[in-house]
C-alpha cells in the first residue's frame, strides 16, 4: 500500500553579507550558505521540499537595517512573518537551530530570537550614530552630497578648482546684489550653471539655473571655510577651505539682514494670497501673488515664477488675466472696493484688467478694498 504523498512546500533561500569584500570572488560567503541551504532542503524533500530558483542575496548591506532590497522583495516585514505564516498555514524552520513554528516551544524561540535580533539592529544602529558624531567632532566627512567645488577622493574632499571658483563668484555676486533672486538670474547671464546629477531613475538630470533654495543653502554652507557642522556644533574640517574667513562672514551678515528686512515688511495679518500654493500655469510652473496700487485701489493677481525668474519661454500661455480659469467671488461691496475673482467664462471687470500690470503674464486679479490697506 503506498503511502500519501507530502504536500509540496515551496523553500525561498536568504543570504547576506554585511560587506563588499570579496563578493567578486567566484565562490564567495553568499554562494556558501545557499550551498548549505539547498543542501538542507534536499534533505527534507521526502517532506514535500522544492527550492525556489529565484535568488535573494543582499551582498555588502548590514543587517542593523530591514531596508534591504532583496529582503523586501521578499519578505514585507520579518517581524510580521510569524503571524503571516500562521494566516496560510506555512511553517518556519531553521537550517542552524532545530525548531520550527509548528509548535508553541518552537514559535517561543522563534519570538526569543527575534527580540535579540531587534537588540542587535538597534545596537548597531546606535554604534553607527556614535561613530558619524565622534568623525564630525574630528572634522571628518562622514558621506553625502558633495559640496559645490569639491570631489570625493577616497573618502575625502579634494578641491576642484573651477568649482571652487564658481563658489567664490558666487559670494562675491551675492555681496554686490544682495538679493538671492538677483543673483539666480545674474549667473544665468554668466552661463554660469549648476552641474548635473544622477536621478533616483539613473538618469542625468542638467538643471537649466540655479534656483534661489539650492543657492541659499550654497551661502550658508560652513564647508566653504573648512567647517563642519553637526547638530549645531561647528568643529574645524580636515578638507581645504574654498573661501576666506572675511568673504563668508560678510555674506552671513547679509543674509541676515535681508532676514530682518523681509520680516519688517510682512504685514501682522494672515495673508490675503488664498491661493498661495495651489495655481500653476499650463506648464507646470508655480504661480506666486502679486500686487499693483493705482488710484487707491491695491489689485492683487497671480504671476507664474517663470515670469518673475525672466524665464519668459518657460512661461505659460498669456493673454488676459485669469482668462481660461474658473472664479469665484471673494465678496461684496461697492463697484471700486469689492472683492472680486476674476472669473474665466467673462470678461474681467474694467478696474481688474486695466489696472493690473500682470498683463502678458498668466494670473488672477483680486481687487482690495483700499480701507482695509489703512489698517
Amino acid at each position: 500500500m503506498n503511502s500519501p504523498q507530502p504536500k509540496p512546500q515551496r523553500c525561498a533561500i536568504y543570504t547576506r553579507k554585511s560587506t563588499e569584500h570579496n563578493l567578486g570572488l567566484a565562490f564567495n560567503s553568499l554562494d556558501a550558505q545557499r550551498e548549505a541551504f539547498e543542501a538542507y532542503v534536499k534533505s527534507q524533500a521526502h517532506e514535500g521540499w522544492r527550492l525556489l530558483p529565484q535568488h535573494y542575496d543582499d551582498g555588502g548591506l548590514s543587517g542593523a537595517s530591514l531596508d534591504r532590497p532583496a529582503l523586501q522583495q521578499m519578505l514585507a516585514d520579518f517581524a510580521k512573518l510569524v503571524e503571516a505564516f500562521d494566516a496560510q498555514g506555512v511553517s518556519f524552520v531553521s537550517v542552524t537551530q532545530s525548531f520550527n513554528t509548528t509548535s508553541s516551544m518552537g514559535r517561543l524561540t522563534l519570538n526569543v530570537l527575534l527580540s535579540f535580533a531587534q537588540f542587535e539592529r538597534e545596537v548597531i544602529g546606535e554604534r553607527v550614530r556614535d561613530k558619524i558624531a565622534a568623525s564630525k567632532r574630528r572634522g571628518i566627512w562622514v558621506g553625502g552630497p558633495v559640496p559645490l567645488g569639491y570631489r570625493a577622493v577616497d573618502k575625502k574632499l579634494a578641491v576642484v578648482p573651477e568649482g571652487a571658483e564658481m563658489v567664490r563668484t558666487i559670494f562675491e555676486r551675492y555681496l554686490a546684489l544682495g538679493s538671492i533672486r538677483m543673483l539666480s538670474a545674474d549667473l544665468a547671464d554668466r552661463g554660469i550653471l549648476p552641474r548635473s546629477r544622477i536621478g533616483p531613475d539613473g538618469a542625468c538630470i542638467v538643471p537649466a539655473r540655479f534656483m534661489v533654495g539650492p543657492l541659499g543653502h550654497i551661502l550658508k554652507n560652513r564647508c566653504y571655510v573648512g567647517e563642519v557642522v553637526y547638530r549645531g556644533e561647528v568643529h574645524r574640517g580636515e578638507h581645504e577651505p574654498i573661501l576666506d574667513r572675511d568673504l563668508f562672514d560678510a555674506v552671513q551678515e547679509r543674509l541676515r539682514e535681508e532676514v530682518v528686512r523681509r520680516k519688517g515688511t510682512q504685514p501682522s495679518s494672515a495673508s490675503p494670497a488664498l491661493l498661495t500654493g495651489m495655481l500653476f500655469d499650463d506648464r507646470g510652473n508655480r504661480m506666486t501673488p502679486s500686487h499693483a496700487n493705482k488710484k487707491g485701489v491695491r489689485y492683487r493677481y497671480y504671476v507664474s515664477q517663470a515670469v518673475l525668474q525672466n524665464r519668459k519661454n518657460s512661461a505659460g500661455a498669456r493673454g488676459t488675466p485669469a482668462r481660461g480659469r474658473q472664479g469665484a467671488s471673494l465678496g461684496g461691496g461697492s463697484r471700486r472696493g469689492s472683492g472680486c475673482l476674476v472669473r474665466g467664462d467673462r470678461p474681467a471687470r474694467k478696474e481688474g484688467r486695466a489696472s493690473c500690470p500682470a498683463a502678458g503674464a498668466t494670473g488672477v486679479c483680486v481687487p482690495k478694498d483700499p480701507r482695509r490697506d489703512r489698517r
